[in-house]
């Protein structure tokens, strides 16, 4: 490394152990302190809710999927829906045949017979960032207008945050939570797992539908934050009847000060992410849209300088250019690639392809696998703003067939093979016989400006200057 690199990356170092600092500090301050070093005690976060055994969860890969569940469970609705997001476009189309099922007629005819009720963020004061204030307020009064929906937007935010959460719940017997905003602002949510080249920015995305005792935990979220704004207290208490075997814990965000019910916050999303990622044999496997945080990068770089088997592996699956924070992502990565001495690390996105034509793909999934043993998917990046700021909702299980087959589903979907294929192989085995050349080659490939074969590519190896600095600058900035 140059006398200048070395110096940028010294410096770097010394401003992401101020942010650490400063989110120990805060976390202290509230008795969080226990999120960012949790006793030995097992994968599950501390407190409340706790663990609900006699779940179903079921993982919804990509937007045509999930979506078409969604439209299902409204359909069908008796009672209630409740509806949170970061934001909701009134006329995004759920389903694309003939006719679609668009989301605001969709609410509104639910509407004419039970209670329909919207949450969302209230947008950016400052019109820099998107969406804008003025750009919720008319979305708001076109998804209402004429209809019985009641719809809020939620104005409770810290500097530079936003209310991300995304979850439905439908009467109370069953629940979505996960990475996928019912919106085309900023891009189409809507794709499918074959993720065509459609010649616009395609969308890789994840969701969870839950049935069972933990959809009353997202209800009661809701409600809560719903009755803080409105003054309305929703009738939505009472337990859910199990519905599968599968033991489910929902973990969020709240920022302290912003909900009277919450005044301390909630932090057990980084909690948990803490505790799996300590936890970690054989492998860790992450797909997100940013990779900022640098408590989460450090417990990375940890298992890399110190792998806890000879067959661990890391496997990132990032956007190839994050819409904000690019600089950020790139940093973490570089201390990931300086700390990773046995080539165990893997960072790839993935391209929207037909043939030889291939657009741009945004990973916007959240998910989570640890050694087939733990999964958590919902609305959380690993950045400062999701695990300290935002709000967020995550669920968390421990179910090893579900960890496994979502695995599998993923990996088949990006690998462009078929489950059967790669089921029977170890991770380190796929990782080092498919993930690693199919990715570098077709980096090769893009470099030398030929056409791609295939979807997934290698994200180039970042060098710890500038970007190395920025991030931890930008995180010093504008974390709350």
């Amino acid at each position: 490394m140059s006398i200048v690199g070395g110096a940028d990356a010294l410096v770097g170092d010394a401003i992401e152990r101020v942010v650490e600092a400063k989110h120990r500090w805060r976390l202290d301050r509230r008795g969080w302190g226990h999120a960012l070093d949790p006793a030995d005690d097992g994968l599950w976060a501390a407190g409340e809710p706790p663990p609900r055994d006699g779940c179903e969860l079921d993982v919804l890969v990509d937007g045509a999927d999930a979506f078409a569940a969604m439209t299902e469970a409204i359909e069908h609705a008796r009672e209630y829906v409740y509806v949170s997001g970061w934001h909701l476009a009134p006329g995004f189309e759920l389903t694309r045949g003939l006719p679609p099922t668009v989301i605001g007629e969709l609410l509104a005819t639910a509407a004419e017979r039970l209670a329909v009720r919207v949450l969302v963020w209230a947008g950016a004061p400052l019109p820099a960032f998107h969406p804008t204030r003025a750009q919720v307020a008319g979305a708001v009064a076109e998804l209402t207008r004429r209809t019985r929906i009641r719809c809020l937007p939620d104005p409770r935010e810290h500097p530079f945050h936003c209310h991300h959460e995304k979850t439905l719940v439908v009467d109370g017997r069953v629940a979505f939570v996960g990475g996928i905003d019912i919106t085309d602002l900023a891009g189409d949510r809507w794709d499918t797992p074959a993720h065509p080249a459609r010649r616009r920015l395609g969308w890789h995305d994840v969701g969870t539908r839950l049935r069972g005792p933990a959809v009353a935990d997202v209800r009661d979220h809701f409600e809560m934050r719903w009755h803080e704004l409105s003054g309305e207290q929703l009738g939505g208490a009472g337990e859910v009847a199990a519905a599968g075997s599968s033991s489910v814990q929902v973990v969020r965000t709240v920022a302290e000060d912003m909900y009277a019910a919450v005044p301390r916050g909630d932090f057990r999303i980084l909690e948990s992410y803490v505790r799996a990622i300590r936890s970690a044999r054989s492998y860790i496997y992450l797909e997100n849209q940013f990779l900022w945080s640098p408590e989460v990068v450090g417990l990375l770089a940890d298992k890399l300088r110190d792998p806890p088997s000879d067959e661990f592996r890391l496997v990132l699956l990032l956007p190839a250019r994050a819409n904000n924070g690019q600089d950020d992502t790139a940093g973490q990565l570089g201390v990931l690639a300086a700390a990773d001495a046995g080539n165990r690390l893997l960072a790839a996105t993935i391209r929207s392809r037909t043939g030889s034509r291939d657009d741009r793909l945004y990973v916007h999934a959240k998910v989570a696998i640890v050694d087939d043993r733990w999964l958590t998917v919902g609305s959380a990046n690993l950045n400062a703003h999701s695990l300290f700021n935002d709000t967020e909702m995550n669920v968390v299980t421990q179910d090893f067939a579900l960890a496994r087959d979502t695995r599998l589903r993923l990996w088949a979907e990006h690998l462009e093979t078929d489950v059967d294929s790669i089921a029977g192989r170890t991770v380190d085995a796929v990782v080092d016989g498919q993930w690693r050349p199919i990715a570098l080659e077709q980096l090769a490939r893009l470099r030398a400006g030929a056409a791609p074969t295939h979807r997934l590519l290698a994200l180039p190896g970042i060098s710890r200057r500038s970007r190395r600095l920025l991030g931890p600058l930008i995180g010093l900035l504008d974390d709350g």
